[in-house]
């Protein structure tokens, strides 16, 4: 079997540096940032979608202008706040050692999501790392998935999509791919379900039983 694994929220826990990083680029740019919890919401998402809300505007320079002022702390700070969900590493190796090809498909841009993955020692787990562009192209979840298909020859049904949010659910969906919702990052079961969610996982845990369940 094949997994796609989406990196924020469901290997890494990001949430100090995103939320920190989001209200750094408002506050540059003379905006009131709501509380750090409140803008967990927008962990997972593009950022161009999420600024494009959390400002108000279709103003692409604008959007493009918080973007960089994001960049601008994340890329020395807010990368490393960040840890690996506990559990996590145990269950790479289980399915490293069952034979499974596995990747990283992720909205992050594909330049940062492969210094997370170096970072914090997973670069050995994984086949490729398949992001954004850092102009904002490509961060559609469905597209993503597409690319990776793709690129390593593919088959839809042979694959798993493991991720938080609801764009990985929609993204698996439009390409056919198995889905399973993982409830220990940032969407929520009813979230994961309504978006197609194949198997819900409470736990990194139970992850092998709900593949092992999908390649019958």
């Amino acid at each position: 079997m094949n997994l796609f694994f989406d990196l924020d929220g469901t290997l890494t826990d990001p949430r100090e540096g995103i939320t920190r990083c989001i209200a750094y680029a408002l506050e540059r740019l003379d905006r009131e940032p709501p509380p750090l919890a409140d803008l967990e919401r927008y962990i997972g998402p593009s950022l161009f979608v999420s600024f494009r809300e959390l400002l108000g505007t279709e103003d692409e320079d604008r959007v493009r202008a918080a973007v960089a002022l994001y960049r601008e702390r994340y890329t020395d700070t807010g990368l490393y706040e960040n840890r690996v969900h506990e559990g996590i590493v145990q269950v790479l190796d289980g399915f490293l050692g069952d034979g499974c090809r596995m990747l990283v498909v992720t909205t992050k841009p594909t330049v940062f999501a492969r210094r997370v993955v170096e970072h914090f020692g997973l670069a050995g787990y994984f086949a490729d790392v398949v992001g954004a562009h850092l102009d904002g192209s490509r961060s559609d979840k469905a597209e993503l998935i597409g690319h990776a298909l793709a690129n390593h020859g593919l088959t839809a049904d042979a694959c798993v999509m493991i991720g938080d949010r609801n764009d990985d659910m929609r993204g698996a969906a439009r390409n056919a791919v198995h889905a399973i919702g993982v409830l220990w990052g940032f969407g929520s079961a009813a979230e994961l379900k309504e978006a197609g969610a194949t198997s819900l996982c409470a736990n990194p845990a139970e992850l092998p039983p709900a593949v092992a369940a999908l390649a019958r």
